[in-house]
């Protein structure tokens, strides 16, 4: 169902992101002049295994596709730790390729330094089946539907086949300018029909322990604080409140890439459920504490 017309929406998108970007491609402007040009920004980047990226003047993520589905990747979804408000994206991976620059060491304006592998990342979604996590893989399609100063959204089309059966995933990202959390809604579906009442799962990978979590069940958020090259970064998933069936923190138990923070939650009538995610680094100064950041998601998730 989602692989069908694949090719015409890739084309279209591409066209909408090569005429959105000239400004941040322009590696020659100083920064004051980069500064004046924060907006949101999303692209398919087929030269960088199939990723799509979006970004804000806060904050900027990529998801992993068809060409990483043989990878340990899936649906999980990597943060890019920026600390300028000017794009990056485009700037990063230009950089990477021309020059030989990696984008996993800070040359002033952040890095990613985030390990995805096969969890959830920053706000993965996943069935949950039979007590445990079934991600559905890496995308097969992406459509991008808006892409202005303020305000992004395009979606991305998961599909996977489990026990027999196929599960697809439309998931609806928007990115606004100023904010931290992206919003999403994911309309699931079993063997083409809408599923109702599917269990699902939102989270945030723990790196294995390595992060300290607090939930808030009246503000509808599970997040996570880590210390990483030396600077604090906090990552959230929130949801409506009253949609949350229960917090789930998954240990590793030893096995690598298992530990996991997550929302469950079942779908609606309509196969849908409604989510924010997004971080805070500690480098980029705004957010600096965990404490910092727990304000910042009851002031900002679904709650208020």
């Amino acid at each position: 169902m989602f692989r069908t017309g694949v090719l015409s929406a890739l084309v279209a998108s591409l066209i909408i992101g090569c005429t959105s970007t000239s400004d941040s491609d322009n590696t020659g402007a100083t920064a004051a002049n980069q500064a004046d040009n924060r907006s949101t920004f999303a692209r398919y980047v087929p030269e960088r295994k199939d990723d799509f990226a979006w970004e804000n003047d806060l904050v900027a993520f990529r998801a992993y596709g068809p060409a990483a589905r043989s990878g340990a990747e899936n649906s999980g979804v990597d943060c890019w730790l920026k600390r300028v408000n000017y794009p990056i994206v485009n700037k990063w991976y230009k950089a990477h390729f021309e020059k030989g620059q990696s984008y996993h060491e800070d040359h002033g304006e952040g890095l990613d330094n985030y390990h995805v592998g096969p969890t959830a990342g920053c706000g993965g979604t996943s069935l949950w089946l039979n007590g445990k996590r079934e991600p559905l893989e890496t995308w097969v399609k992406w459509e991008i539907l808006e892409q202005t100063t303020a305000k992004t959204s395009f979606k991305l089309y998961y599909e996977h086949d489990i026990q027999g059966k196929t599960y697809q995933e439309e998931k609806l990202i928007s990115i606004e300018l100023g904010q931290r959390l992206f919003n999403v809604t994911s309309t699931f579906y079993v063997d083409g029909k809408v599923a109702a009442s599917l269990p699902v799962t939102v989270g945030i990978t723990t790196h294995d322990e390595k992060a300290t979590t607090a939930s808030n069940q009246a503000k509808g958020w599970f997040a996570a604080w880590e210390v990483m090259d030396g600077y604090g970064l906090g990552t959230a998933v929130a949801v409506e409140p009253s949609r949350i069936l229960s917090f789930k923190t998954v240990l590793s138990n030893g096995v690598y890439d298992q530990g996991h923070a997550l929302i469950l939650l079942e779908t609606d009538s309509k196969g849908q459920i409604e989510y924010k995610a997004g971080y805070g680094w500690e480098k980029a100064k705004d957010i600096v504490t965990f404490a910092q950041w727990q304000n910042y998601l009851n002031n900002n998730g679904f709650a208020k």
